[in-house]
Order: C-alpha cells, then sequence, then structure tokens
C-alpha cells in the first residue's frame, strides 16, 4: 500500500473508530504529499474495461457512477495522471456538476476473476470536448470519438490494493467463451466420432 492513501483517509474520528473497536488505531507516517503508479498498477489500469468514480456534491451527498468502455480507456498519461472520455450518457451530469463544486475523487478498479481491487484517491477535472478536439484525438478511439462530450483528467494523490477476501469472483462474457471454447472444440471432436460410427 502507498503510505499517503491512510494518511488521506484516516481522519481523528477513523482512528477512534479503530480504537474503540480493535484496541488501537493505525499509525500514519508523516506525509508524502503523493505517491506515484508503479509498473502494476499501470498495468492493472491498462487491462480494465470498467471502473467506479465516487464524487461528492456541494450538498455532502456521496454519488458513485460506474464507467465503462473499451480496455485500456481510462489511460495512464503518466505515473500521476490518468484520463478518459466521457460519452453521451443519462444527461444527469452529476460527477461533472459534483467536480466544478469539489475535485476529489475516489475510483475503484475491479478484476472479479482474479479478486483484485484498486483503489485511488486523485483530484479530477473535466474539459469540454467541443473546446478540445485534440483531447479527444488523444484518448478516445477513432470510432467513438463523436460520441465524445466531456475529457475527465485526474490527478493521482494515492493508491491502495484490497485483499480478496469478500470479492465474488465474476465472468464477462467474453471470459466465459475464451475459457470453454477448448470445450466446444473437445465437444465437436467427440460428436464427429460418434457420427463416423453410425
Amino acid at each position: 500500500m502507498a503510505q499517503e492513501y491512510l494518511n488521506r483517509l484516516v481522519t481523528p474520528a477513523v482512528a477512534e473508530a479503530q480504537a474503540h473497536y480493535y484496541g488501537r488505531a493505525m499509525a500514519m507516517g508523516g506525509a508524502v504529499s503523493t505517491d506515484p503508479l508503479g509498473e502494476d498498477e499501470r498495468g492493472f489500469i491498462a487491462s480494465r474495461d470498467s471502473f467506479y468514480m465516487a464524487t461528492v456534491s456541494e450538498n455532502g451527498w456521496p454519488y458513485i457512477q460506474h464507467r465503462g468502455g473499451r480496455r485500456g480507456f481510462l489511460r495512464v498519461v503518466s505515473p500521476t495522471s490518468l484520463a478518459f472520455a466521457d460519452y453521451k450518457g443519462n444527461r444527469q451530469m452529476l460527477s461533472t456538476g459534483n467536480l466544478a463544486k469539489a475535485d476529489r475523487v475516489s475510483l475503484f478498479l475491479m478484476d472479479y476473476p482474479q479478486r483484485a481491487r484498486l483503489k485511488i484517491l486523485g483530484h479530477a477535472r473535466v474539459e469540454d470536448a467541443r473546446e478540445h478536439p485534440e483531447l479527444v484525438a488523444r484518448f478516445a478511439e477513432s470510432a467513438d470519438q463523436r460520441l465524445v462530450e466531456r475529457m475527465f483528467f485526474i490527478d493521482v494523490v494515492s493508491f491502495d490494493w484490497n485483499c480478496p477476501k469478500y470479492i465474488t469472483p465474476r465472468f464477462t462474457a467474453e471470459e466465459v467463451a475464451e475459457a470453454v471454447a477448448p470445450l466446444r472444440v473437445r465437444i465437436a471432436e467427440l460428436e464427429a466420432q460418434l457420427n463416423a460410427r453410425t
């Protein structure tokens, strides 16, 4: 785990809860300010086709949004910055509006088959795609560029990996098809053998 993640999140109230339930609070180190993403984190991000992003509204309510796209649509720009293209959706604009007032975000990136979860803290900004066609060309697939309305840029503060204990393995249709492909081939071979005998 990167040091700054818990430095930011273990507030006095969190430390009090830790002491209440476990007899003591976590010892926190000195401020680091930011933790750059390492090779493992960058590779994990590049292989994701979805993630969850939390923001907070100006009236204090948290909001979590699911974002999905082609594998690697969340781009690692540098060890301390991420970017992704945001497409036409339900027009509620909740995350975009929230970020106009408070730029803090928390991302959850899941790998359900491997039971892995990467959490990222950062500061985000939104750029209007109409005003920055060069950013759309850089961060969106060419076939999807006409659908891009906004670009999100996230300055990474820190990250943390969670234990797999309560992550239920789930698989995409593509992953299931890949796993059963050898079985389908074998079934076809056996059916061909049976048909040849009759």
